[in-house]
Protein backbone atom coordinates (compact mmCIF):
# COMPACT_ATOMS: atom_id res chain seq x y z
CA UNK A 1 0.00 0.00 0.00
CA UNK A 2 1.47 3.33 -1.02
CA UNK A 3 0.74 6.77 0.40
CA UNK A 4 1.69 10.40 0.01
CA UNK A 5 4.79 9.64 2.06
CA UNK A 6 6.24 7.93 -1.02
CA UNK A 7 6.19 11.30 -2.80
CA UNK A 8 8.83 12.82 -0.53
CA UNK A 9 9.42 16.55 -0.89
CA UNK A 10 6.85 16.75 -3.69
CA UNK A 11 4.08 16.41 -1.08
CA UNK A 12 5.44 18.87 1.49
CA UNK A 13 2.79 21.46 2.37
CA UNK A 14 3.93 24.88 1.06
CA UNK A 15 3.96 28.08 3.11
CA UNK A 16 0.90 30.29 2.65
CA UNK A 17 1.84 33.13 0.27
CA UNK A 18 1.72 36.79 1.22
CA UNK A 19 -0.91 39.14 -0.20
CA UNK A 20 1.63 40.51 -2.67
CA UNK A 21 2.53 37.00 -3.81
CA UNK A 22 -1.14 36.13 -4.21
CA UNK A 23 -1.80 39.17 -6.39
CA UNK A 24 1.25 38.53 -8.55
CA UNK A 25 0.35 34.87 -8.88
CA UNK A 26 -3.19 35.83 -9.84
CA UNK A 27 -1.84 38.07 -12.60
CA UNK A 28 0.42 35.32 -13.91
CA UNK A 29 -2.50 32.91 -13.80
CA UNK A 30 -4.58 35.06 -16.13
CA UNK A 31 -1.64 35.61 -18.43
CA UNK A 32 -1.29 31.84 -18.60
CA UNK A 33 -4.96 31.17 -19.34
CA UNK A 34 -4.98 33.90 -22.02
CA UNK A 35 -1.98 32.33 -23.75
CA UNK A 36 -3.28 28.76 -23.67
CA UNK A 37 -6.82 29.68 -24.61
CA UNK A 38 -5.36 31.42 -27.64
CA UNK A 39 -3.22 28.43 -28.53
CA UNK A 40 -6.18 26.11 -28.15
CA UNK A 41 -8.26 28.30 -30.44
CA UNK A 42 -5.76 28.28 -33.31
CA UNK A 43 -4.22 24.89 -32.60
CA UNK A 44 -4.17 22.25 -35.31
CA UNK A 45 -3.25 19.22 -33.24
CA UNK A 46 -5.57 16.24 -33.63
CA UNK A 47 -7.28 14.32 -30.82
CA UNK A 48 -5.51 11.08 -31.74
CA UNK A 49 -2.09 12.66 -32.14
CA UNK A 50 -0.64 11.25 -28.90
CA UNK A 51 -2.14 7.78 -28.82
CA UNK A 52 0.93 5.91 -30.03
CA UNK A 53 4.15 6.69 -28.13
CA UNK A 54 7.40 5.87 -29.88
CA UNK A 55 8.70 4.19 -26.73
CA UNK A 56 7.34 1.08 -25.03
CA UNK A 57 3.71 1.97 -24.24
CA UNK A 58 2.78 2.45 -20.60
CA UNK A 59 -0.67 2.64 -19.00
CA UNK A 60 -3.19 4.84 -20.84
CA UNK A 61 -4.24 8.29 -19.63
CA UNK A 62 -7.49 10.16 -20.25
CA UNK A 63 -7.47 13.96 -19.93
CA UNK A 64 -10.62 15.94 -19.09
CA UNK A 65 -10.38 19.77 -19.12
CA UNK A 66 -12.36 22.34 -17.18
CA UNK A 67 -15.28 24.56 -18.15
CA UNK A 68 -14.71 26.72 -21.27
CA UNK A 69 -11.62 24.64 -22.01
CA UNK A 70 -11.11 22.31 -24.96
CA UNK A 71 -8.87 19.28 -24.73
CA UNK A 72 -6.01 21.33 -26.19
CA UNK A 73 -5.90 23.44 -23.01
CA UNK A 74 -4.29 20.45 -21.28
CA UNK A 75 -1.56 20.13 -23.91
CA UNK A 76 1.30 20.67 -21.40
CA UNK A 77 0.11 17.63 -19.44
CA UNK A 78 -0.46 15.61 -22.61
CA UNK A 79 3.00 16.32 -24.00
CA UNK A 80 4.67 15.53 -20.69
CA UNK A 81 2.98 12.14 -20.36
CA UNK A 82 3.35 11.23 -24.03
CA UNK A 83 7.10 11.74 -23.79
CA UNK A 84 7.10 9.24 -20.93
CA UNK A 85 5.37 6.63 -23.05
CA UNK A 86 1.74 6.99 -21.97
CA UNK A 87 -0.93 6.87 -24.69
CA UNK A 88 -2.89 10.08 -24.11
CA UNK A 89 -6.63 10.06 -24.81
CA UNK A 90 -8.83 13.16 -24.99
CA UNK A 91 -12.55 13.83 -25.36
CA UNK A 92 -13.10 15.94 -28.43
CA UNK A 93 -16.89 15.57 -27.99
CA UNK A 94 -16.82 17.76 -24.88
CA UNK A 95 -16.24 20.86 -27.00
CA UNK A 96 -15.84 23.80 -24.63
CA UNK A 97 -17.16 21.72 -21.76
CA UNK A 98 -20.19 23.85 -20.86
CA UNK A 99 -22.90 21.19 -20.62
CA UNK A 100 -24.26 19.53 -17.50
CA UNK A 101 -21.81 17.35 -15.59
CA UNK A 102 -23.95 14.15 -15.68
CA UNK A 103 -24.27 14.40 -19.46
CA UNK A 104 -20.54 14.90 -19.91
CA UNK A 105 -19.80 12.02 -17.56
CA UNK A 106 -21.74 9.76 -19.92
CA UNK A 107 -19.45 10.86 -22.78
CA UNK A 108 -16.38 10.00 -20.68
CA UNK A 109 -17.78 6.62 -19.65
CA UNK A 110 -18.81 5.77 -23.21
CA UNK A 111 -15.34 6.66 -24.50
CA UNK A 112 -13.66 4.30 -22.05
CA UNK A 113 -16.05 1.49 -22.99
CA UNK A 114 -16.01 2.03 -26.76
CA UNK A 115 -12.19 2.06 -26.81
CA UNK A 116 -12.06 -0.81 -24.29
CA UNK A 117 -9.56 1.09 -22.14
CA UNK A 118 -8.41 -0.52 -18.90
CA UNK A 119 -5.99 0.37 -16.13
CA UNK A 120 -6.62 4.01 -17.07
CA UNK A 121 -5.49 7.03 -15.08
CA UNK A 122 -7.88 9.93 -15.57
CA UNK A 123 -6.53 13.45 -15.08
CA UNK A 124 -9.11 16.20 -14.72
CA UNK A 125 -8.68 19.93 -14.39
CA UNK A 126 -11.32 21.82 -12.40
CA UNK A 127 -14.72 20.74 -13.78
CA UNK A 128 -12.97 17.83 -15.47
CA UNK A 129 -12.41 16.27 -12.07
CA UNK A 130 -16.13 16.47 -11.28
CA UNK A 131 -16.98 14.87 -14.61
CA UNK A 132 -14.58 12.04 -13.88
CA UNK A 133 -15.90 11.51 -10.36
CA UNK A 134 -19.45 11.39 -11.71
CA UNK A 135 -18.37 8.81 -14.30
CA UNK A 136 -16.75 6.67 -11.60
CA UNK A 137 -20.17 6.26 -10.00
CA UNK A 138 -20.89 3.74 -12.77
CA UNK A 139 -19.52 0.27 -11.87
CA UNK A 140 -18.43 -0.40 -15.44
CA UNK A 141 -16.35 2.77 -15.49
CA UNK A 142 -14.90 2.25 -12.02
CA UNK A 143 -13.58 -1.15 -13.10
CA UNK A 144 -11.67 0.45 -15.98
CA UNK A 145 -10.08 3.30 -14.04
CA UNK A 146 -6.94 2.76 -12.02
CA UNK A 147 -6.81 6.22 -10.48
CA UNK A 148 -8.14 9.75 -10.81
CA UNK A 149 -5.82 12.75 -10.46
CA UNK A 150 -7.55 16.12 -10.21
CA UNK A 151 -6.06 19.60 -10.34
CA UNK A 152 -8.00 22.41 -8.67
CA UNK A 153 -11.35 20.66 -8.81
CA UNK A 154 -14.15 22.35 -6.81
CA UNK A 155 -15.39 19.26 -4.98
CA UNK A 156 -17.22 21.48 -2.48
CA UNK A 157 -18.18 24.03 -5.11
CA UNK A 158 -17.28 27.71 -5.19
CA UNK A 159 -19.19 30.48 -3.48
CA UNK A 160 -18.40 32.75 -6.42
CA UNK A 161 -20.51 30.64 -8.79
CA UNK A 162 -23.70 32.25 -7.49
CA UNK A 163 -22.48 35.61 -8.78
CA UNK A 164 -22.82 34.47 -12.40
CA UNK A 165 -25.95 34.12 -14.52
CA UNK A 166 -24.45 31.48 -16.83
CA UNK A 167 -25.76 27.99 -15.95
CA UNK A 168 -22.36 26.61 -16.97
CA UNK A 169 -20.84 28.50 -14.02
CA UNK A 170 -23.73 28.50 -11.53
CA UNK A 171 -23.61 24.70 -11.48
CA UNK A 172 -20.57 25.00 -9.20
CA UNK A 173 -22.54 26.65 -6.38
CA UNK A 174 -21.88 24.77 -3.11
CA UNK A 175 -25.61 24.15 -2.61
CA UNK A 176 -26.21 23.11 -6.22
CA UNK A 177 -27.71 19.65 -6.84
CA UNK A 178 -24.70 18.19 -8.66
CA UNK A 179 -22.13 19.40 -6.13
CA UNK A 180 -24.27 18.12 -3.26
CA UNK A 181 -24.80 14.74 -4.93
CA UNK A 182 -21.11 14.31 -5.68
CA UNK A 183 -20.22 15.26 -2.12
CA UNK A 184 -22.50 12.54 -0.77
CA UNK A 185 -21.10 9.91 -3.12
CA UNK A 186 -17.80 8.99 -1.46
CA UNK A 187 -17.34 5.49 -2.89
CA UNK A 188 -14.60 6.51 -5.34
CA UNK A 189 -12.79 9.02 -3.10
CA UNK A 190 -10.10 6.49 -2.18
CA UNK A 191 -9.08 6.35 -5.83
CA UNK A 192 -8.60 10.11 -6.11
CA UNK A 193 -5.52 12.28 -5.67
CA UNK A 194 -6.69 15.89 -5.34
CA UNK A 195 -3.91 18.32 -6.19
CA UNK A 196 -4.74 21.95 -5.49
CA UNK A 197 -3.06 25.33 -5.26
CA UNK A 198 -1.96 26.90 -2.03
CA UNK A 199 -4.08 29.84 -3.23
CA UNK A 200 -6.78 29.42 -5.86
CA UNK A 201 -8.76 32.66 -6.36
CA UNK A 202 -11.56 30.72 -8.05
CA UNK A 203 -12.12 28.20 -5.26
CA UNK A 204 -11.86 29.77 -1.80
CA UNK A 205 -13.25 26.53 -0.36
CA UNK A 206 -10.12 24.74 -1.71
CA UNK A 207 -10.26 21.38 -3.46
CA UNK A 208 -9.89 19.27 -0.35
CA UNK A 209 -11.80 15.98 -0.65
CA UNK A 210 -12.48 13.82 2.38
CA UNK A 211 -11.18 10.30 2.00
CA UNK A 212 -8.92 11.17 -0.93
CA UNK A 213 -5.22 11.89 -1.13
CA UNK A 214 -4.98 15.68 -0.79
CA UNK A 215 -1.78 17.45 -1.88
CA UNK A 216 -1.30 21.22 -1.79
CA UNK A 217 0.65 22.68 -4.72
CA UNK A 218 3.04 25.64 -4.29
CA UNK A 219 1.93 27.28 -7.54
CA UNK A 220 -0.60 30.10 -7.13
CA UNK A 221 -3.67 30.22 -9.36
CA UNK A 222 -6.38 28.04 -10.87
CA UNK A 223 -4.88 27.38 -14.30
CA UNK A 224 -1.10 27.81 -14.18
CA UNK A 225 -0.46 24.77 -11.95
CA UNK A 226 -1.36 22.53 -14.91
CA UNK A 227 1.97 23.25 -16.58
CA UNK A 228 4.06 23.78 -13.44
CA UNK A 229 7.07 21.45 -13.18
CA UNK A 230 6.11 20.55 -9.62
CA UNK A 231 2.63 19.42 -10.70
CA UNK A 232 3.95 17.38 -13.61
CA UNK A 233 6.49 15.68 -11.35
CA UNK A 234 3.71 14.79 -8.93
CA UNK A 235 1.60 13.35 -11.73
CA UNK A 236 4.56 11.26 -12.87
CA UNK A 237 5.20 10.00 -9.34
CA UNK A 238 1.56 9.03 -8.83
CA UNK A 239 1.42 7.26 -12.18
CA UNK A 240 4.57 5.34 -11.26
CA UNK A 241 2.94 3.73 -8.23
CA UNK A 242 2.07 0.05 -8.28
CA UNK A 243 -1.49 -0.90 -9.11
CA UNK A 244 -3.55 0.10 -6.04
CA UNK A 245 -5.41 -2.30 -3.79
CA UNK A 246 -8.85 -3.35 -5.06
CA UNK A 247 -10.53 -0.90 -2.69
CA UNK A 248 -8.38 1.89 -4.11
CA UNK A 249 -6.81 2.71 -0.74
CA UNK A 250 -3.30 4.00 -1.23
CA UNK A 251 -3.25 7.48 0.21
CA UNK A 252 -2.82 9.79 3.15
CA UNK A 253 -3.85 13.40 3.57
CA UNK A 254 -0.93 15.81 3.22
CA UNK A 255 -2.65 19.15 3.71
CA UNK A 256 -1.97 19.76 7.40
Amino acid sequence: MSSSSDLGDLAVVPVMPTLRQKLWGWLLDYAYVTYWMGRALVGRSKPDQQLHPTTQPRSPVLLIPGVFETWRFMQPVAEHLYRQGHPVHVLDKLGYNTKAIPDLAVIAADYLESHDLRDVTVIGHSKGGLIAKQALAQPGTLARVRHLITVNTPFSGSRYAALFLLPSVRMFAPNGPVIRALSLDTAANRRISSLYSVFDPHIPETSHLDGAENIVLPTIGHFRPLAAAHTLQLVTAILSRPTPDPDGSNKLDRTA
